[in-house]
């Protein structure tokens, strides 16, 4: 069973940085594609970025230039480094793994990420 746990959220300014991290452990393919999404309060969960065991990124256009996708495959790790950061980029970020970009996924716990002055 594949679990995989985020950590490195908190709050910033706008303006700011951060950095999170995903560690997966258990039965992982390494084809697996591995992704970071966001829930804001009140909306659905959307994808913010995905990157395949080839480190080919996907990015959504509303993080493109701000944000970077990157992975590990020898530590099954994943990382998103966030500039650049706006409000608008509240919200609860999700580590997930799949087989596909479409899925299905398997989810971590979520980190709490605040962009407020």
């Amino acid at each position: 069973q594949v679990q995989l746990v985020e950590s490195g959220g908190g709050l910033v300014q706008p303006g700011g940085s951060l950095r999170l991290s995903c560690a997966a452990s258990g039965s992982i393919f390494r084809s697996s594609v591995m992704g970071w999404w966001r829930q804001a309060p009140g909306k659905q969960r959307e994808s913010v970025a995905s990157i395949t065991s080839g480190h080919s990124p996907i990015y959504a256009d509303s993080v493109k230039g701000r944000f970077t996708i990157s992975r590990d495959n020898v530590k099954n790790t994943a990382s998103l480094q966030m500039n650049s950061l706006k409000p608008e980029d509240t919200g609860v970020y999700y580590c997930s793994l799949s087989e596909t970009i479409f899925g299905p996924f398997t989810w971590g716990q979520g980190t709490q990420v605040t962009v407020s002055s």
